[in-house]
């Protein structure tokens, strides 16, 4: 069989990797301690549980509309006035089983030979994946670490060009933790007014996960590029839902017809008892949420605090998320030698920073989606090995 040559340029998500090897590892009897995953180690919340349960009972096994169901949709507006305090409309509302689709079929739309896509670097991979997979030049915005990965917005904008069709923005970010603060988006937004026709793609999934005095900034508060921003958002980081598939985007006028038709054509719609569950997430109690956050929260500290009492290690301060990516480079092995020895060798899994980019050489991400006692345990054993 001949593949389409396109075939070859679709990378991978290494997280995925790692742990497969990693429970590999484990049913040979091998204590594994897993810090690589990018996933909430809570469940999701009873209530969430139940509205699918009785969704279910109640019959809903049918297709629904591509877009999500009306009430799914209209829940997602009141919920982005609640914490965005931004109104949008339901009808440019997409729901989508996951937030990898909104990425992919935003990069499909502006992606193809001769145009040029800017993403982050460090940054979720899949980025850098799907772009070299419509042919499109992927241009990385680094994210430096003497900015506490935030991108500098003078830095970005001096990469476009009047090929740029799509910049895709990430705050807080996967996989460094990295916030954007609002005087660097603010200069970001001026400068974007030189570039008219490029779209922007604001990936947010992370947006209830912030720390500190670092408040999360939407891009759906700038008014002047709500004509081309599309939003992505979803259920899977703030209501522990990673294996419900759950996802929404926001659409500009101009764009959610295409977006509905991508969708009808990948997947004709989202489960629909999911999306019956969706809506109890955003409407119910946000106890579970606070909770989970907070809890986060005293684990970033834990874990800072001790990746930075490592010899060889140092470690900014995440603003959001619940990723580190502590700088390596004094270990003198690469990353994904770093990465293999602490799995094989130590029964920690992290995962390389050049799974993320090229700018993530001498960088390991860890997840601190884990137990107190875990990453204490984690810490103890690399800390044993770095004498």
């Amino acid at each position: 069989m001949q593949l389409a040559e396109k075939m070859s340029r679709l990378g991978t998500e290494t997280a995925f990797e790692v742990l497969q090897r990693a429970e590999f590892l484990r049913s040979t009897g091998k204590s594994i301690i897993n810090l690589g995953i990018g996933q909430p180690d809570f469940k999701s919340p009873d209530h969430v549980v139940e509205a699918a349960v009785k969704a279910l009972r109640d019959g809903h096994h049918g297709y629904t509309p591509a877009p999500g169901i009306p009430a799914l949709r209209e829940a997602v507006a009141a919920d982005i006035l609640k914490w965005r305090n931004v109104q949008v409309d339901p009808e440019h509302v997409l729901v989508v089983p996951g937030g990898k689709v909104t990425m992919f079929f935003a990069i499909l739309m502006f992606g193809e030979p001769g145009a040029e896509i800017l993403y982050p670097n460090p940054g979720f991979p899949i980025y850098e994946s799907a772009i070299n997979f419509t042919g499109a030049k992927a241009v990385p915005i680094p994210l430096l670490e003497e900015l506490d990965f935030s991108f500098s917005a003078k830095g970005a904008l001096e990469l476009m060009t009047e090929k740029t069709r799509l910049v895709i923005v990430n705050s807080p970010a996967n996989p460094t933790g990295g916030a954007v603060p609002k005087s660097e988006m603010d200069e970001f937004i001026r400068g974007l007014a030189d570039f008219p026709e490029a779209a922007i793609m604001s990936d947010e999934i992370y947006s209830r996960i912030c720390y500190g005095d670092q408040d999360h900034v939407s891009l759906l508060s700038y008014p002047e590029i709500r004509d081309r921003l599309i939003l992505l958002d979803g259920w899977s980081k703030t209501y522990a839902m990673t294996g419900w598939r759950l996802g929404y985007s926001v659409w500009p006028a101009s764009l959610i017809e295409h977006a509905t038709r991508l969708a009808i054509n990948c997947h004709s719609c989202v489960n629909a008892a999911a999306q019956h569950a969706a809506i109890a997430a955003l409407e119910g109690p946000q106890d579970s949420v606070d909770h989970m956050v907070r809890t986060f929260d005293e684990r970033r500290e834990i874990i800072v605090r001790g990746l930075n009492d490592l010899p060889g290690l140092s470690c900014r301060d995440p603003g959001g998320a619940f990723y580190v990516f502590p700088n390596i480079t004094e270990c003198g092995q690469s990353a994904r030698e770093i990465q293999n020895h602490w799995l094989e060798d130590l029964g920690v899994a992290t995962v390389a920073g050049t799974s993320f980019g090229s700018y993530g050489e001498g960088y390991i991400r860890f997840s601190y989606a884990a137990s107190t006692e875990e990453i204490e345990e984690a810490l103890e054993r690399i800390g044993n090995s770095l004498g």
